[in-house]
């Protein structure tokens, strides 16, 4: 089976937000779809290991942003290659606005917003899918929303050379994001031991930045 079939499908790219107990949060996210129009209702999925998850759980709320053909990798950078476990992804930005339901909005490199409630969630195994009724919604600018194909074109740097681990050991990097597993340091955090080959990585072992497959990490050069 080629499992990189999937990456022929057509995406949209968003920031996904969200607020519980007065922590704020966001991620990036390709999967929010119109599901309904009476009432008009989205439907997005998104990782259970997103800290965005959990949070939109606890609070049935979220706010989607429509990133734009004029967005920058910093937003991408901020939103998606960081955990906001670990650190606050809005400390340092003023790119946004805090909308009635208490969820802030992109305001630059987007170009519509949508307030939603969350009415519905489905445990979909590694996602949960909520489906949100649009409580408000926006267009901020008349630029074309980004696709996924357009970001991996115009968007995203170019991988550099990163050569060797200190011991030797090959790099392996994710295809799709550009997170480099490192044999040397390993993946603590998602339970890799320092020093675990990547040939050695469990059969279900998933890009920690984007969730890919390990058929999707190659050989750094």
């Amino acid at each position: 089976m080629d499992t990189k079939a999937m990456y022929k499908l057509t995406y949209g790219l968003f920031v996904l937000t969200t607020e519980s107990g007065g922590k704020v949060n966001g991620c990036i996210t390709n999967t929010a779809i119109q599901v309904a129009n009476d009432p008009t209702r989205i439907g997005l999925a998104v990782n259970k290991a997103n800290y965005t998850e959990e949070l939109i759980r606890a609070s049935c709320k979220f706010n989607i942003s429509v990133i734009g053909t004029d967005a920058d990798f910093a937003l991408f950078k901020r939103f998606g290659f960081q955990s906001g476990r670990d650190v606050d992804k809005f400390a340092d930005f003023e790119d946004y606005t805090i909308k009635e339901n208490a969820v802030p909005v992109i305001t630059r490199g987007t170009n519509a917003w949508m307030t939603c409630s969350v009415t519905e969630s489905f445990d979909l195994g590694s996602h949960t899918f909520f489906v949100g009724t649009i409580d408000d919604m926006g267009v901020l600018a008349d630029t074309e929303s980004c696709s996924y194909s357009y970001y991996q074109s115009n968007i995203k740097p170019k991988p550099e050379k990163v050569g060797e681990t200190k011991s030797g050991k090959v790099i392996w990097r994710c295809t799709v994001c550009g997170y480099v597993y490192d044999p040397y340091a390993g993946d603590p955090d998602n339970g890799i031991e320092p020093g675990t080959k990547f040939e050695d990585l469990p059969d279900d072992f998933v890009c920690p930045v984007c969730g890919v497959d390990k058929e999707s990490f190659s050989k750094a050069d």
